[in-house]
């Protein structure tokens, strides 16, 4: 099936998943209303970018979905299991590695995050070296399928291109019997994140050591990060990004499709945190040489902003799936990434009905 946007996606009844994320899944630690450094409990929840896109899509949009990860097996390593059962992501393609009683060789990612309120940001603490992941290569397990990945989240750039690159991204089935994942030829990809590296690569070193440089034939989403991973400029960003001129995203985003001419849809999240509970959040998605902007809402109140690009991404990714178009996409994408912000954790508690109603402009009154 070809979509009106020149997309090719899969009928869904030839596919066992709609959507396959490959990344790692770690413990977020929330120190609710306090601080890291002075709480003394946490809530746990289960978070990861690559997996929240999917469990959106499974929780609020009923897509079939699945994870492609790795965990330490130890009471750790279960826990985050059993929190992905409350997702209702598919775990057939988890992997469990023998843990060795103290960490040394492998041990699961801890993610510790406050929310930040008014003027206080908020703070996000990683503790993920060593993990499960980390030189996991479950690529091969999977055949054709569609990612949202960063780089440095455990898949070398190496193991990201045997399942989605040059020689897999255009196969059906694989190991999943004849059926692969809801796609055909389809890749979503996202930039990593810098503050993940070791070192601050140069531009044009972060380019040719990028996935993206190397896939071909695939079409490639890119969500974020196109000037900090690949050196494309935003014209008259200042450094708080206080400004988001929508013109100037769409000179930055043709000149990075020129120069990666693979990307269909190129996608992302307009956000300027005026404190740490207000934001000015909105979303564009440049898709057959047209910019398609979602509905800017203002001074939008923040409970916890983590895993709100996300929910915009699983939002787009829907809508897309279903063939309502780039401008639906990113409406629902908006939508469901601002609703997404209104709860704690990382991934959505929203519900499609509360997404639509949202993007048609609806209050919120108490609903009887």
């Amino acid at each position: 099936m070809e979509t009106s946007d020149g997309l090719k996606i899969r009928p869904k009844e030839k596919c066992r998943w709609d959507l396959v994320s490959l990344g790692e899944v770690m413990l977020r630690l929330d120190p609710d209303e306090s601080r890291i450094h002075t709480t003394r409990s946490f809530k746990v929840w289960e978070g990861g970018g690559e997996y929240n896109v999917a469990r959106g899509l499974k929780r609020c949009f009923g897509f079939d979905t699945a994870i492609v990860t790795a965990l330490a097996d130890n009471p750790v390593g279960r826990l985050v299991q059993d929190l992905i059962y409350q997702g209702g992501v598919d775990q057939s393609h988890l992997k469990w590695v023998n843990y060795d009683g103290v960490g040394r060789a492998v041990r699961n990612g801890l993610n510790f995050t406050e929310r930040g309120f008014g003027v206080r940001a908020a703070l996000g603490c990683s503790d993920r070296g060593h993990t499960a992941i980390h030189n996991c290569s479950p690529a091969t397990s999977i055949g054709n399928g569609s990612s949202k990945t960063k780089a440095r989240a455990g898949f070398t750039r190496a193991g990201f291109l045997r399942a989605f690159g040059n020689d897999t991204a255009g196969r059906r089935g694989g190991n999943a019997g004849g059926q692969g994942v809801r796609r055909d030829r389809f890749v979503r990809f996202e930039l990593p994140r810098i503050s993940l590296e070791s070192e601050r690569r140069t531009s044009s070193r972060a380019r040719s050591q990028s996935p993206v440089s190397a896939l071909r034939g695939c079409n490639a989403w890119q969500r974020r990060r196109l000037t900090a991973a690949l050196g494309f400029e935003v014209e008259g960003l200042d450094e708080h990004h206080a400004k988001l001129e929508t013109e100037n995203f769409r000179r930055m985003i043709e000149h990075a499709v020129r120069e990666f001419p693979n990307f269909k849809v190129v996608a992302t999240t307009l956000r300027n945190a005026r404190s740490a509970t207000n934001n000015d959040w909105g979303a564009v998605c440049y898709c057959e040489s047209e910019l398609y902007q979602a509905r800017t809402r203002e001074n939008l109140e923040i409970y916890d902003r983590v895993g709100g690009g996300d929910s915009f991404a699983s939002g787009l990714i829907y809508g897309f799936l279903n063939g309502n178009g780039p401008q639906w996409a990113v409406e629902c994408g908006a939508a469901h990434g601002a609703l997404a912000m209104t709860t704690p954790g990382d991934t959505t508690m929203a519900t499609l009905a509360e997404v639509e109603k949202v993007m048609k402009g609806g209050t919120a009154r108490v609903a009887r």
